[in-house]
C-alpha cells in the first residue's frame, strides 16, 4: 500500500465495532493517528465506549465525514472500515466519500469494489488532487508456488480459524508485538486488507488469481525469512462454504511450523451461512495437520478465543481452558489477558528468544 497517512477517519456505518473488523483493526493498531470514527448510530460517543483501547488511541464516533472535517480539516485521508461479505460498496457510504474528495482528502479502501474504477469518484479525486487506494488490488507480477516457503531461516506461525472473523489478524499482530517486547526480530505478514493498511505493505490473498494464491504467500515469506519469527495472518476457515481456497492457499503457501487456532466464543454457525454449523474444536485440529502434512508437516500449538461476549473474566478462564482441552494445549485470549502463553508455545516449538 502506497498510501502513509498521518491523521485519518475511519468510516464503519452501523457496524462499528463488532462487524468493522477493518476499523477496529486500524484503530488498534495502525501507526497513523485517529481523527474520528464515523458511524451514523452512534454520534456523540467515544470509541472507548465500544472497545478497549490505550487512551491514546481514543477518538470521537461522529455521523458523517463532513462532520469529521468540521472537527478536524487536517485530516488527510478516509479509510473505510468496512468490508462486508463479497466486498462491495454500500450506496449509503457515497456521501461521505465524496465529501473527503471534495475536501482533497484521499481514500484508502479494502473492497474487491475497487473504488478507483468508479467514475464519479475518480473524477472527483482528479478534480480535487486526491488519491484513491484500493488496497486489495494484487501487484501484476504474482507467480504459482515454488514450494519454498521451507527454506526461510525464520519460524513461521500461521493463525487458522474456525470462521472468518474470528481475530486471526488481531492474534498475529499481538503475537508479533509480544515476541518484539521480548527482543525476538519478528513480523507481521498480512494477508488481507486491514492487515495491509496497518503493515503498510502485504498481499489482498482473496483477491489473487487462485493458481496464485501460494505464491502470493511464500512471496512475502521468502521476502522476510531472514527473521527469527514470522507470523503470518490466516484468512477464512478451512470449513468455510466461500473462503476455504483461500485459507488452503495460504496454509500451503505459508509452509507453517506451528498454528495457533483462533475462535470467538459462543459461535455456533458460520458467520453469513448460518445453516453451516462449525465443528466440534478438536476436528479443526486434525483437518488443520492433515491438510498441512504432504506439503509441510505443521502442528496446532495453541489456541486463541476472542471471550469479548462472555461477561466475567473467571467465565473466560473456563471457556479458554476448555478449548485449550479440545486443541490438546494452551489457549488464551490475548486481548482481555495477554499473548505471552500463546508466545511461550510458539517459542517452544523452535524459536530461540
Amino acid at each position: 500500500m502506497n498510501a502513509t497517512p498521518s491523521r485519518v477517519a475511519v468510516l464503519a456505518h452501523d457496524l462499528f465495532p463488532h462487524r468493522a473488523k477493518t476499523a477496529t483493526g486500524v484503530v488498534r493498531y495502525a501507526d497513523y493517528e485517529i481523527s474520528a470514527v464515523i458511524d451514523r448510530a452512534n454520534p456523540g460517543s467515544r470509541v472507548s465506549d465500544h472497545i478497549s483501547i490505550p487512551d491514546d488511541r481514543d477518538a470521537p464516533v461522529v455521523a458523517s465525514m463532513a462532520d469529521a472535517l468540521d472537527r478536524d480539516p487536517a485530516i488527510d485521508a478516509l479509510v473505510v472500515g468496512i468490508a462486508p461479505i463479497g466486498g462491495g460498496f454500500d450506496e449509503s457510504w457515497r456521501p461521505d466519500v465524496t465529501r473527503a474528495l471534495e475536501a482533497g482528502t484521499d481514500v484508502i479502501a479494502g473492497l474487491h469494489y475497487f473504488l478507483a474504477d468508479d467514475e464519479e469518484f475518480a473524477s472527483l479525486a482528479d478534480e480535487h488532487d486526491a488519491t484513491l487506494h484500493d488496497v486489495r488490488k494484487p501487484h501484476p507480477d504474482l507467480t504459482v508456488s515454488e514450494g519454498r516457503a521451507n527454506e526461510v531461516d525464520a519460524h513461521v506461525v500461521l493463525t487458522v480459524g474456525t470462521d472468518c472473523s474470528v481475530g486471526k489478524m488481531t492474534v498475529s499482530l499481538e503475537l508479533t508485538r509480544a515476541a518484539q517486547e521480548r527482543g525476538i526480530d519478528a513480523a507481521f505478514v498480512p494477508t488481507g486488507q486491514t492487515g495491509i493498511m496497518i503493515a503498510g505493505w502485504g498481499n489482498p490473498i482473496d483477491r489473487v488469481v487462485s493458481d496464485f494464491t501460494a505464491g502470493a504467500v511464500e512471496e512475502m515469506v521468502l521476502d522476510e525469512g531472514d527473521r527469527d519469527v514470522l507470523f503470518v495472518e490466516g484468512q477464512g476457515s478451512i470449513v468455510h462454504p466461500a473462503y476455504s481456497a483461500v485459507t488452503c492457499g495460504i496454509l500451503h503457501g505459508a509452509m507453517p511450523d506451528a498454528m495457533v487456532l483462533c475462535h470467538e466464543a459462543g459461535r455456533e454457525a458460520v458467520h453469513g451461512y448460518e445453516s453451516t454449523a462449525i465443528p466440534d474444536t478438536g476436528t479443526y485440529v486434525d483437518l488443520y495437520e492433515d491438510l498441512a502434512a504432504p506439503v509441510h508437516p505443521s502442528e496446532v500449538v495453541a489456541g486463541a478465543v476472542n471471550t469479548a461476549a462472555v461477561e466475567t473474566d473467571a467465565a473466560a478462564r473456563e471457556t479458554l481452558d476448555a478449548f485449550g482441552t479440545a486443541i490438546g494445549g494452551p489457549a488464551t485470549d490475548p486481548i482481555r489477558f495477554d499473548a505471552d502463553e500463546l508466545l511461550d508455545a510458539v517459542l517452544d516449538t523452535g524459536v530461540d528468544g
